[in-house]
């Protein structure tokens, strides 16, 4: 396990911090927009209703923390050694597979099994 798969997971964290910081920000002004009593998004013809950008942000929102999820885990797999090994077979997970995905918690191979 190198020092680079580490400075990427840290780096990723921080990015996936910053987008959960910016639409929370987002849905708070919709949010905001969505208290006004004069809002009348339903019936907009220039644009997406309030209701859909609300569900927009919550959808990318959770996406989001589930991928900072994984890299919660990726971090403490680190810590406990264990990164970079697979959870199913127990092998090695190759170098390029970690650095398209630092998070991956099985080889290629495990996970195409999965997906089928």
């Amino acid at each position: 396990m190198t020092t680079d798969a580490v400075a990427r997971l840290v780096a990723r964290a921080a990015d996936l911090d910053a987008v959960l910081a910016r639409l929370t920000a987002d849905e708070d002004a919709v949010r905001a927009d969505r208290a006004d009593a004069t809002a009348d998004d339903e019936h907009d013809p220039e644009g997406s209703t309030l209701s859909g950008e609300w569900q927009r942000i919550e959808a990318l929102r959770r996406a989001t923390a589930s991928e900072r999820a994984e890299v919660t885990a990726a971090l403490e797999r680190v810590d406990a050694g264990t990164y970079g090994i697979c959870t199913v077979c127990g092998r090695e997970i190759p170098a390029a597979r970690l650095e398209a995905r630092p998070s991956a918690t099985m080889c290629v191979p495990c996970a195409e099994r999965v997906v089928r």
